[in-house]
């Protein structure tokens, strides 16, 4: 099965929680990757991965969270 990723930036414009954080990230722009693997009929989705910390903070520490479906299709919803 063939893959790809779309790499989008999003715009967060005040502190938000993801579900399953206890901590909230701060408001700035973060980066989302989606992978989506493809059948013999069309892309779907199969993953998407936001980036934290926030692409301008400076950190030593950075991981690449899952999203949930729910938050996923919200970003995807707000994007257009």
């Amino acid at each position: 099965m063939a893959s790809r990723t779309t790499q989008t930036v999003v715009h967060f414009s005040s502190a938000f929680r993801l579900p399953g954080f206890e901590a909230w990230q701060p408001a700035g722009d973060y980066r989302v990757d989606r992978f989506r693997g493809s059948s013999r009929l069309a892309w779907r989705r199969v993953d998407a991965f936001i980036h934290l910390p926030a692409i301008a903070l400076q950190s030593s520490a950075q991981q690449m969270v899952q999203l949930s479906p729910a938050v996923d299709a919200a970003l995807e919803k707000d994007l257009g």
